[in-house]
């Protein structure tokens, strides 16, 4: 597909994302808020409100009485810091860059106050956010569109994350989400703005890229990953690419559910909130069955939330989490495996192979090897 950005500058933004080149941005906190980029750090050179009054005074009066207002609002002390603010991040990462939204005024300003108030010449990223951002949308719409996907599936508690952190040209896309993908997958710590989560997945395709590899593997995913959502030429590749399918046993299943979703997230929330975690923790689980109660049903809610409520008493109580699989069972035969077997007849014409573990990933990998290096194909 065509490019809206420069050869010479998409070059630029490339080296700048696979080097982690730290990045200095100057927007105000609620531009950074809605969508910024993993290795950037946000000191402005205006905060909210000032950006407020400064752009009401752009629309009323026009850009020279916006920057007479700018530079009183940004004077005298509060120069002073942001300066200095800019000149420790400056000298901490001498190999660094910064930006505005447009590559334009703001960082301009940035640069030429960083230049004689502490003789310190940062570049300047040219196009600001708004190209590299750019950028990478294109990045990963082209590498959606590309041929040679392939798409990891199984029923839930198989294991798909472990295989693909073991194949070299897998992209997680839940853990860009921060989330893992079920209604049970929410994580301790929030999921990313909606922008981030498709910088994250773009970088992550850059990376693989620059191994030589343009055909991905991808989990099986519906349109939703909690709260991010895929793009519209991500999830198309994924509902028709070939799919892997993995083929785990329930006892494997219920054993990796109770680790992932009952013993490692109370660890987490233990050591994110201290003697808070347990009751955070034992609130998720029950707020995460309630959350898909209507589509179990009354009886079956009511009889799986006891389940689950004895389990946390007594895993509380006495450090045992063995009652927790009667419910994990319950819901994975009553609920998962019959949500899965709806959509089967239409997923098993595009399943090029199927197998355990140790076979798909085996798979996975000479896939890969076989497509490594190729050149990229159109689409």
């Amino acid at each position: 597909m065509s490019s809206t950005i420069p050869p010479d500058a998409a070059s630029a933004y490339r080296a700048i994302f696979l080097s982690d080149t730290p990045l200095l941005d100057v927007r105000a906190p609620v531009e950074f808020s809605r969508g910024a980029f993993p290795n950037a750090v946000n000191i402005p050179l205006m905060d909210d409100a000032e950006r407020e009054q400064v752009g009401l005074r752009y629309k009323e009066q026009g850009q020279d009485a916006a920057i007479r207002l700018g530079t009183q609002l940004v004077a005298g002390p509060v120069k002073a810091r942001r300066i200095q603010a800019w000149a420790e991040f400056a000298r901490a990462n001498p190999q660094g860059r910064l930006y505005c939204f447009r590559g334009g005024l703001r960082s301009q300003i940035t640069q030429r106050w960083l230049k004689e108030e502490a003789g310190i010449d940062y570049p300047r990223v040219p196009g600001g956010y708004k190209a590299m951002r750019t950028f990478l949308a294109e990045v990963l719409r082209d590498c959606a569109v590309t041929p040679g996907h392939l798409v990891l599936g199984g029923l839930t508690g198989s294991g798909k994350t472990e295989v693909l952190h073991a194949v070299d040209n897998a992209i997680d896309l839940e853990a860009h989400a921060n989330h893992r993908g079920s209604g049970f997958g929410k994580r301790v710590m929030p999921q990313p703005a909606q922008i981030d989560f498709e910088h994250r997945v773009a970088i992550d395709v850059l990376r693989k890229q620059a191994r030589g590899y343009q055909a991905m593997v991808l989990e099986d995913e519906s349109r939703l990953i909690g709260s991010n959502a895929l793009t519209p030429e991500l999830l198309r590749t994924i509902q028709t690419a070939p799919l892997v399918w993995l083929e785990v046993p329930l006892p494997q299943r219920i054993e990796r559910i109770l680790r992932e979703y009952v013993v490692d997230l109370r660890a987490e929330f233990v050591a994110a909130h201290g003697a808070a975690g347990d009751m955070l923790f034992s609130q998720r689980l029950r707020d995460s069955l309630t959350a898909i109660s209507r589509r179990l049903g009354g009886e079956r809610y009511a009889r799986l939330m006891t389940l689950m409520q004895a389990a946390l008493a007594r895993q509380l109580e006495a450090g045992d989490c063995e009652s927790h699989r009667a419910w994990i069972e319950a819901l994975l035969q009553e609920y998962y495996d019959p949500l899965y077997a709806r959509h089967m007849q239409e997923k098993n014409q595009r399943i090029v192979f199927r197998g355990e573990t140790a076979a798909v990933t085996e798979y996975l990998r000479e896939q890969a090897a076989r497509a490594h290096g190729q050149p990229l194909r159109p689409a």
